[in-house]
């Protein structure tokens, strides 16, 4: 479980720059398309699988630091923040839903960075 939530926070958060900016680049867009938002979701997910193996690694006996848990945990909270704001989000989804992505791919990177270190 530990390789797996090693390999898939690469993942996770290389798919999250990608959706990002793919969407910062269609922020003219006035709708977004279909595709973006299924992107978008994919992106979510996979960040939300890499937030629940961590939980799991972590009672599993694995002391990944207190950092790395931070920046799950604000990740977490930004999908919540994210989720509030939601009728917000329908004025420039391509936008919006962009820079989510791409402030989540920088929390995912200070994750990685931070495995097994304190405060």
């Amino acid at each position: 479980m530990s390789t797996f939530h090693t390999t898939w926070g690469y993942i996770a958060a290389g798919l999250s720059g990608l959706v990002g900016l793919w969407g910062v680049v269609m922020a003219r867009r006035p709708q977004a398309p279909k595709v973006f938002l299924w992107a978008v979701a994919v992106s979510v997910s996979a960040l939300i699988v890499q937030i629940v193996t961590g939980v799991l690694v972590a009672s599993g006996g694995v002391n990944p630091g207190n950092q790395h848990v931070f920046y799950g945990v604000v990740t977490a909270v930004t999908f919540t923040f994210a989720y509030i704001y939601r009728s917000q989000f329908r004025k420039r989804p391509t936008l919006y839903y962009g820079l989510l992505m791409l402030f989540c791919m920088g929390l995912g990177i200070r994750g990685i960075m931070t495995f097994g270190h304190s405060f």
